[in-house]
């Protein structure tokens, strides 16, 4: 089996590959404070609960943007399992061209999306990430990753928002029915989703505008809170809440891991 990891800043999100099979997956929160034996008790007993064992484990792609716990957590896996993660990043030999101006820059968790919607689409396209920061990562059929977007995500202008006001409640992030909302509660609701689903459309909107020969990309939507604000956004044509994984995957190949 093949594990992949894609840690970010506020969730680690895990996959089991059998083959190009996704087998399973799983959300960690990110904690930076955690050591090397207790990732390895965690990645043990999420294995156990899905009837596997790290033994079982043939290879495992990682990707990060929080070095820190790269470090811990890929000792921790190699300790329960005896195989040393491989990372991938912009240095990693892959079949795109990270065609932007700081190339070293670009995130780890972007060069996989790219690599995903490269390999699985074969056109031009625009995949939206809802993590941390909503991105948005333009690439060409040709598989260039020419830049971008970087917004506040949902759940954290959510969360600044109830921190930073007395009495606001927190709510849940769904949609309510209707727009104009008659509790404070179905307020909040209103205004974090579907003003982050109009957020999208303007920001692909202007995307389109701007692509390189007027092409018309197509709209992926990828992470946690895609199956909850893609719906609102007209624009987007798919949804892919795993295609970050499976780009690990595609990875994986690509530097010669075998599972």
């Amino acid at each position: 089996m093949l594990l992949a990891v894609d840690i970010g800043n506020t969730e680690i999100t895990a996959g089991l590959f059998q083959g190009d099979r996704l087998d399973g997956h799983w959300r960690l929160t990110t904690v930076a404070e955690r050591t090397p034996d207790e990732w390895a008790a965690t990645l043990t007993a999420y294995l156990t609960y899905a009837g596997r064992s790290p033994q079982e484990l043939k290879a495992v792609a990682l990707a990060s943007v929080v070095p820190i716990v790269a470090a811990e957590l890929g000792a921790g896996i190699a300790h329960a399992s005896g195989v040393t993660p491989v990372e991938v990043g912009p240095t990693t030999p892959l079949p795109i061209t990270l065609d932007v101006d700081e190339p070293l820059t670009v995130g780890a968790d972007r060069v996989v999306n790219t690599l995903a919607a490269f390999t699985l689409y074969r056109r031009d396209t625009v995949v939206v990430d809802f993590g941390t920061a909503t991105t948005f990562d333009c690439i060409t059929a040709d598989g260039r990753f020419i830049g971008g977007v970087i917004a506040p995500g949902v759940r954290t202008g959510a969360e600044q928002l109830i921190r930073r006001t007395a009495k606001l409640p927190a709510a849940a992030l769904v949609a309510p029915d209707r727009v104009i909302g008659r509790r404070t509660e179905t307020c909040i609701q209103a205004g974090v989703m579907f003003g982050a689903a109009d957020a999208v459309s303007g920001l692909v909107r202007r995307i389109r505008a701007e692509w390189p020969g007027g092409g018309r990309p197509y709209v992926v939507a990828t992470g946690g809170l895609a199956p909850v604000i893609a719906p609102h956004v007209p624009d987007v044509e798919l949804v892919e809440p795993h295609l970050t994984l499976m780009g690990l995957r595609i990875a994986a190949e690509h530097v010669g891991l075998r599972w």
